[in-house]
């Protein structure tokens, strides 16, 4: 079914396996798989861990990875836990799964709401927070010095710059940036450059600062080279970005190959709800690993879904109900949908 999508001759014009073309796979294949678990009366994730090793290795593209990775060892890979992966889900189900949180350090945010955001947060028992770089060295500095003071030595801090930087400049303002220690640096250039990536991750290993990318990497594809050239050290998937959950679990499995953490991406729309499904999933059949690894969070417009993500004590609570959490409320479709909704007809 998913090859049928991305290798027909004619989409392959549009693409291939990337750009408008590919978001829309994404939201087919979703699609699917959030029926198949609602019919399953699961959730996504528990319905993907429950999926027989070679059922499931059978429903993925792995085309052009097999330079990397066989078939045999992806087998080999996913059937190593199957003898312990309830006690990984009974982990989920008492403990939840690690978040970060990024609401604190939005650009435009002034310096008297992100101190009061930073300090509401630690409150909560948060220990790991994400705050944006690249509108001035200045504006960076002075951030970056007030949330460290705020979170103390012993919490991560995390930098993105959300591909404003070119090559050199982002090992410049990095190594200026690295008094305040920061965890890793998130798009730090464009997320087609994959020499650049390891050449920016060349340059920071010394200082102890790795970097993230993938919430805009194209394809498994892309993926393999990242990982293949040292060109990230945490590998941030996307739940829309790629072909959906079909390619999230190939390239999950590569980043396993690789021994890259997943960290997934969220924070626009939906992302929350359905990157939560994937970190279960990476721990339960993929990795079998938490310690190391983190899924984003923040705290904007889950109003619009009627299977919110939920948060306890820093961590995201194993989703119970049916499907892969995408359904949105009437009152969000009937509003928003266009051209015909109520928000655009005012």
């Amino acid at each position: 079914f998913y090859r049928s999508l991305t290798q027909d001759s004619q989409m392959r014009w549009l693409g291939p396996e990337k750009g408008i073309v590919h978001l829309a796979t994404a939201a087919v294949t979703n699609a699917v798989w959030d029926l198949g678990a609602r019919l399953a009366n699961k959730p996504l994730w528990r319905f993907v861990v429950e999926i027989p090793v070679g059922d499931l290795v059978a429903m993925i593209d792995w085309s052009y990875l097999s330079d990397v990775i066989s078939e045999d060892e992806i087998l080999e890979m996913l059937s190593e836990g199957e003898h312990d992966k309830e006690e990984r889900i009974k982990h989920l189900e008492e403990r939840g799964y690690p978040a970060y949180i990024t609401s604190v350090g939005w650009l435009g945010y002034s310096d008297e709401k992100v101190k009061r955001l930073t300090n509401e947060k630690l409150s909560e028992g948060w220990t790991a927070f994400k705050m944006k770089v690249g509108i001035s060295q200045e504006d960076d500095m002075r951030r970056a010095k007030l949330i460290r003071s705020l979170i103390g030595p012993d919490n991560k801090l995390m930098m993105d710059a959300n591909q404003i930087w070119d090559v050199k400049e982002a090992i410049t303002r990095m190594k200026q940036l690295k008094k305040y220690d920061p965890y890793w640096i998130e798009e730090p250039t464009s997320p087609d450059d994959v020499d650049g990536h390891a050449q920016i991750s060349m340059a920071l290993r010394e200082h102890g600062i790795g970097v993230a990318t993938g919430e805009m990497c194209q394809n498994r594809v892309m993926f393999k080279q990242f990982l293949k050239l040292h060109a990230m050290q945490f590998c941030q998937i996307d739940s829309c970005r790629t072909g959906g959950v079909s390619e999230v679990i190939a390239i999950m499995v590569l980043a396993r190959k690789f021994g890259v953490p997943v960290v997934p991406h969220a924070g626009g729309v939906g992302l929350c709800e359905l990157v939560r499904h994937y970190s279960m999933i990476d721990y339960v059949l993929v990795s079998g690993k938490i310690d190391d690894r983190m899924c984003e969070y923040a705290e904007h417009l889950h109003e619009h879904f009627t299977d919110q993500a939920e948060i306890k004590n820093a961590r995201y609570v194993l989703p119970y109900r049916p499907g892969f959490s995408c359904e949105m409320t009437e009152y969000a479709v009937d509003t928003f949908k266009f051209p015909d909704g109520t928000y655009w007809n005012n």
